[in-house]
């Protein structure tokens, strides 16, 4: 890493079209990051507009206000930027003092900076400590903690529930078996005992045979998926009439969950479906504008090989 953070903004243009922000002043970036996406939204907004970014990482958000703020003023909107989970998302907003916003993006996953710090403990490809938390100052539970001291059904639970990796179960009973020789205290460490539970067959393809469980245990150290559905939620009921929800996805487990989140807001009937007239009196909140999810174009994965996996879906409220 250099003093300059290396992160480019996936699915950039196609995000900031989406939301039409001229027209959509209150904006809410739920995971600003280093502002990719923000600097962008800012000079779609405007001086009139509102721009909130929220963010857990101290760093990011140090340097996402140092980009914002050179803006110069007659083309900058207000800023708002806070500290905090977007799981939280009630509680942020409330402290914003406003009615309700006009847009909001979430862009999941880990940040190009987190897996390249190596004492952070995200990457299966450098050696570091076994960390894997976003917000260390507030959170205890660590990767270490878990393939140190959870048991084998737990642990292949874990690895299974959060990433489909088929071989879960022997990875877990090489991880106990392993540590009881000695603990796991760096990743080099746990991705040569998963490369060992993984058959020599079953590694020549799919990738780098640590990325499923290393994604699994970063989801268990930050509660990813719970904090995902919690954030939607509040996102929803923030929404001003017309407003718009974008969400960006790296995994099909964050892009089921958003799928079907949208889905529950845009079919809320749940009268029978064989009854011919709804009874039941529940309206749609949302429409669904992206029957299929949004891509990157080959050119952007060239760029940024790290966009390949990314999904993009965008609602409208009602």
């Amino acid at each position: 890493m250099t003093s300059e953070y290396r992160h480019i903004p996936v699915l950039l243009t196609e995000c900031i079209d989406a939301l039409d922000l001229p027209d959509h002043p209150v904006y809410v970036d739920a995971t600003l990051g280093f502002a990719g996406h923000s600097f962008e939204a800012a000079k779609q907004l405007g001086k009139n507009g509102l721009l909130i970014g929220i963010d857990q990482d101290e760093v990011a958000l140090t340097a996402a206000s140092e980009k914002l703020r050179a803006i110069p003023d007659e083309h900058r909107p207000e800023l708002a930027l806070l500290r905090g989970n977007f799981g939280n998302l009630d509680e942020l907003l409330l402290s914003c003092e406003i009615p309700g916003i006009d847009a909001i993006l979430f862009d999941l996953g880990v940040s190009s900076v987190q897996i390249d710090t190596q004492s952070r403990g995200f990457s299966f490809k450098e050696n570091g400590p076994l960390d894997m938390r976003m917000d260390p100052g507030n959170q205890t539970l660590t990767a270490q903690e878990i393939v140190n001291t959870y048991n084998a059904a737990d642990l292949a639970r874990i690895i299974r529930s959060n990433s489909d990796e088929k071989w879960a179960s022997r990875i877990a009973d090489f991880i106990v078996k392993a540590r009881a020789e000695a603990p796991f205290e760096e990743s080099g460490q746990l991705v040569d005992v998963i490369k060992a539970a993984i058959p020599a067959s079953a590694r020549r393809a799919g990738g780098h045979p640590a990325k499923r469980t290393f994604q699994a245990l970063r989801i268990e150290v930050n509660s990813e998926l719970t904090v995902l559905r919690r954030g939607l939620d509040a996102a929803v009921r923030w929404l001003n009439p017309n407003g718009l929800i974008a969400v960006i996805s790296y995994h099909s487990l964050e892009d089921r969950i958003v799928k079907d989140t949208f889905a529950s807001y845009a079919n809320r009937c749940t009268c029978p479906p064989d009854l011919p007239v709804c009874t039941c009196g529940k309206k749609p909140i949302l429409e669904v504008l992206t029957r299929k999810p949004v891509v990157p174009a080959k050119e952007e994965i060239d760029r940024n090989p790290r966009a390949r996996s990314a999904k993009l879906r965008i609602a409208r409220k009602l």
